[in-house]
């Protein structure tokens, strides 16, 4: 195994570049430190996917996280390239990455998600808009956000028609399509799973309005992660049976991240990511770490579990 030659795909062209180069860089350590040889890297930013020579590659670590990275597009050129990949395949990465139709299966399956309503750009009127808040009963503060983002790029808490018109104007200049749902209160939680098992969750307190892109990704924003998570013990392993149930129900491979807020007694599961972050800061090492899996471990299972058709 050690003599395989991996190809760690990073960067990209998402708003979560930044991000994405951070994980690659990271996992390119850990493989090195793994003891891994014949470890090259590729930014589909710089090349096209075309010059990847299938014949001189492995196993593909996808260390993308975002628009094209985790939405199922690099995905496809991975199985057509036929080369064994890391993380979700093509149409999981899809379901999860569109809010829509991940929020429809939740809905299905009566896992609990925020109710909402979608705006497409083309038929957008404030009159409209208001028609469709009474409709579905929805009171502010409002949560408008793109329907297709990561790393909560885009998300607007909002707290009057005034200010949910002018962020959505402003949003429609780079999105289509957005998303509009009750902002949900209380405990923020999320849930790791791997190899087809909830491993732990992560309780974080942002000082920030919410976990946003910064809480997220800058140490400055100073937002806590508690370990163990406060919550009753039936209720932590009721929040972990819902985030397998969401990763198995979108088909989802390798391992994912659940977002879930606990408010008044019941979970309300925002979203599952498929690429989690391997950054200094993110949620899934930390985790992991805390069930006794250290870096070096996860990112080896996650790569010993590439395959294709996934």
């Amino acid at each position: 195994m050690k003599n395989k030659r991996i190809l760690v795909v990073l960067g990209g062209t998402s708003g979560e570049r930044k991000v994405s180069l951070d994980s690659g860089k990271a996992c390119v350590k850990a493989l090195k430190k793994i003891g891994y040889k014949k470890i090259s890297t590729f930014d589909p930013k710089k090349k096209s996917y075309s010059s990847i020579d299938k014949d001189k590659i492995d196993i593909i670590f996808n260390a993308l996280h975002g628009k094209n990275g985790e939405d199922g597009v690099a995905q496809t050129y991975f199985e057509c390239l036929r080369i064994p990949y890391t993380h979700s395949g093509v149409i999981s990465s899809y379901k999860a990455m569109n809010k829509i139709i991940s929020k429809e299966i939740f809905k299905k399956n009566k896992i609990r998600s925020p109710r909402y309503f979608v705006f497409n750009k083309n038929n957008f009127k404030k009159t409209r808009l208001l028609k469709l808040i009474n409709k579905k009963k929805i009171s502010f503060p409002i949560v408008v956000k793109p329907v297709n983002e990561g790393s909560s790029l885009g998300v607007n808490i909002c707290k009057n028609i005034s200010t949910l018109t002018k962020v959505t104007k402003s949003l429609f200049k780079k999105y289509l399509e957005l998303i509009y749902e009750p902002f949900v209160a209380g405990q923020e939680i999320q849930v790791a799973v791997i190899n087809g098992a909830s491993i732990g969750a992560i309780e974080l307190k942002p000082k920030r309005k919410f976990y946003d892109y910064e809480a997220k990704y800058n140490s400055k924003a100073a937002t806590k992660h508690l370990i163990p998570v406060d919550l009753e013990k039936k209720n932590l392993n009721k929040v972990m049976n819902i985030a397998l149930k969401a990763h198995n129900l979108i088909g989802c491979k390798g391992v994912t991240r659940s977002d879930f807020k606990f408010y008044k007694g019941k979970f309300y599961l925002l979203e599952i990511n498929t690429q989690p972050g391997m950054t200094k800061l993110s949620l899934v090492p930390e985790i992991a770490a805390h069930v006794g899996m250290n870096f070096i471990q996860l990112i080896e299972w996650i790569l010993r579990d590439a395959s294709v058709k996934r």
